[in-house]
């Protein structure tokens, strides 16, 4: 151990080759399926370059254990929006069992189109926000993480967003305006 540390490549070959077959094992016990070749090989990565701050309380092994516990963990995450965002886009596709009259759906396909391109009007943030919170359904929370600014800045953003979309819509109704 302490000659992977100090960077032998060859050190860290033995380390992988006597700790792959636990990691796999742990991984597909934990729930990574079909996956679990791609979260050992991950967690492999993500420990070598984390040696420097391997400490040795617990031996190696419990380590990466729980790096790959943790991979396993950020799989189920992705796996969990992935299917969510699969059901949301199958939900949206599938003709309901008592299903609108066609000039309806003809009317509100129309509608939403106007509305999609009147946003494409707005700046880039303003897009960004109300896609996230809006078309995505994302909470303000969720919606600072993805933009990578403050939940404060979300909300003063989508209020302002939503009121140059108003001034878009209400132009484009008014003739000459």
């Amino acid at each position: 151990m302490s000659r992977a540390r100090g960077g032998d490549l060859g050190a860290y070959e033995i380390l992988v080759a006597r700790y792959t077959v636990p990691a796999h094992r742990a991984a597909v016990l934990l729930g990574a399926g079909d996956d679990a070749d791609d979260v050992v090989q991950e967690a492999l990565v993500k420990a070598y370059r984390q040696l420097s701050r391997y400490r040795g309380e617990s031996g190696f092994r419990p380590w990466l254990l729980a790096i790959v516990a943790n991979e396993t963990r950020n799989l189920h995450r992705s796996r969990r929006r992935r299917d969510g965002l699969a059901l949301r886009a199958a939900s949206a596709s599938e003709p309901l069992p008592d299903a609108p009259d066609p000039a309806d759906t003809v009317l509100a396909r129309e509608r939403r189109q106007r509305l999609v391109d009147r946003l494409r009007l707005l700046e880039r943030r303003d897009q960004d926000v109300l896609v996230c919170r809006f078309l995505l359904d994302l909470s303000e929370q969720e919606t600072a993480a993805a933009l990578g600014v403050p939940k404060g800045t979300v909300k003063s953003r989508t209020s302002r967003a939503l009121a140059r979309l108003r001034e878009h819509l209400r132009a484009e109704e008014v003739p000459g305006a």
